[in-house]
């Protein structure tokens, strides 16, 4: 029986993108090191093993503490109990720098922000705007052009 099969997923649902993959083994190694494409797929599958090995053993960590939900503790003892503990630093640095990027996404506004604050009046005029273009195109009308800013011009 497959791994995979016991918690029902086919091997393809627990796979991870071989472009990101690809990416990252060829950004690890000099420029004139080539890899070929069955150690690269057995390099992703060997990643997809450890993740599992390592969600497993978090798992049962957090079960030990009778919590319900996977936190950065139960991930870092996971590490140390399978033996990886010579990790524990840099994956903690690792993730204390992911928290700091996150939070600074978050207070720029998020993956929707064009990093230009508008105020509310602002957003609704836009919401609007972009209402009366979507609303022509689906009527077969020519898209109404982008009004210019209303601010005035400082070259009066």
């Amino acid at each position: 029986m497959e791994p995979m099969d016991i918690v029902g997923k086919s091997k393809e649902d627990a796979s991870l993108p071989k472009a990101t993959m690809t990416k990252i083994i060829k950004e690890m190694l000099p420029p004139d090191v080539r890899v070929a494409r069955d150690a690269q797929d057995l390099l992703i599958e060997c990643c997809v093993e450890f993740i599992n090995l390592i969600s497993s053993e978090s798992n049962e960590v957090c079960n030990r503490v009778e919590k319900r939900t996977i936190a950065p503790e139960h991930v870092l003892k996971a590490l140390e109990v399978l033996g990886f503990g010579e990790y524990i630093e840099e994956v903690y640095a690792a993730y204390e720098q992911h928290k700091i990027e996150t939070m600074q996404d978050s207070l720029k506004g998020g993956k929707w922000s064009n990093g230009a604050e508008m105020t509310e009046e602002e957003a609704v005029a836009e919401q609007q705007r972009m209402f009366a273009e979507a609303r022509a195109r689906m009527n077969g009308g020519a898209v109404a052009p982008k009004q210019p800013d209303a601010e005035p011009s400082l070259e009066s």
